[in-house]
């Protein structure tokens, strides 16, 4: 086996000094953060509060300001408007190297003339560290990720899942308040960075650091957090735990954003909506007249021809393993996603029949 596929203990307490001490973490204020470029504002007043210890995703899609606001915490970047604040301090003027801070960005940004534990030290050879207690240390951090007999190699001879536990644990040596990830994972292949994403988040929970972490991939960000910020446009959309998220989004945007919606035409009626022949309810404020209606894959589930379903015609259908989606057009032309179960096999061109589950669902404006 290789190494991102063999999962692997921490080590005891006992046995790294990384660990003797688990951090308890440091708050995270944000207030009023906003940040011009030039005639442009792309942060619009953004408030956010990290919990000591929390982990939270910035998610949204490209261009919603997520890493500008992540490089405005480190100190990369400056705020035209609001504060940042570290333990109650603020630390808007501090510059990176006096914040505090690891950082791992989507490119591993090695050395490539320095070997692994070279990498990892240069950090604390920056603050003067003393080399034996540097290289002790070093060899920690590396036990850590998992690499603790890969410290003699250089950057090249590492694979890319490896070259990003070198990242990581060059950012976690020198013990930091503040744990930053700037789409770390995007450049791997699929299987590593699920053992990846799943890997970090062990480490934070076992270091107890506070880390905000970037992404545009909703998978991840749902898998590992505690908390979700979901933007959109400069602005935070909504914030919460990711069941929150999926379940009761507070917008359309959100609900579209997180997880699989199919959008379909229907009538609201108060607190339900009626779409094809079935009444299910409006999930948050009542509405009346037409609507489009988000539909999850778990909302419609096929039904027998003469159970009076919406006919559709099957457009493809993809095997998952526990459980099978499909894709179908219905007359009026809406395209819906159906999660259904792996024995219920169709093929493209079926004629199949449609209903939804008594689910709540969210609504919008029709336009």
């Amino acid at each position: 086996m290789t190494a991102e596929t063999v999962p692997r203990p921490l080590p005891r307490t006992s046995d790294n000094i990384l660990l003797h001490t688990p951090g308890e973490g440091t708050s995270v204020r944000l207030t009023g953060i906003a940040k011009d470029f030039g005639t442009t504002r792309v942060l619009h007043g953004v408030d956010l509060d990290v919990k000591p210890g929390e982990f939270v995703s910035l998610l949204g899609p490209s261009g919603c300001g997520k890493t500008t606001l992540l490089r405005i915490i480190a100190g990369l970047e400056s705020a035209s408007v609001g504060a940042v604040f570290f333990g109650g301090a603020d630390v808007s003027r501090i510059p990176t190297n006096r914040r505090d801070i690891g950082m791992v960005f989507q490119s591993y940004s090695l050395f490539p003339h320095l070997r692994v534990i070279d990498n990892v030290a240069f950090g604390l050879r920056r603050r003067r560290v003393a080399p034996k207690a540097a290289a002790t240390r070093a060899a920690d951090a590396l036990d850590l990720v998992g690499l603790g007999d890969m410290e003699d190699r250089y950057p090249h001879q590492l694979s890319g899942g490896q070259q990003q536990r070198v990242a990581l644990a060059r950012a976690l040596v020198t013990e930091p308040r503040v744990l930053l990830l700037d789409e770390p994972l995007s450049a791997l292949d699929a299987k590593v960075r699920v053992q990846l994403r799943d890997e970090i988040r062990r480490i934070q929970l076992r270091l107890g650091i506070t880390t905000i972490f970037v992404t545009h991939d909703q998978e991840e960000a749902l898998a590992v957090s505690d908390r979700i910020a979901v933007m959109d446009s400069g602005r935070i959309e909504q914030i919460g735990a990711p069941e929150e998220l999926y379940l009761r989004p507070a917008s359309s945007t959100v609900a579209a954003f997180i997880g699989l919606s199919s959008v379909v035409s229907g009538v609201a009626e108060g607190t339900t909506v009626r779409v094809w022949d079935d009444r299910i309810p409006i999930l948050g404020d009542p509405a009346h007249g037409p609507v489009q209606v988000l539909l999850r894959p778990e909302n419609v589930r096929l039904v027998g021809e003469t159970d009076g379903g919406m006919p559709a015609v099957v457009q493809e259908s993809t095997f998952l393993g526990s459980f099978r989606r499909t894709l179908v057009r219905t007359e009026d032309g809406s395209l819906v996603r159906v999660q259904h179960g792996p024995h219920e096999r169709v093929e493209y061109d079926d004629v199949v029949h449609l209903a939804l589950a008594p689910i709540a669902a969210t609504v919008r404006p029709a336009p």
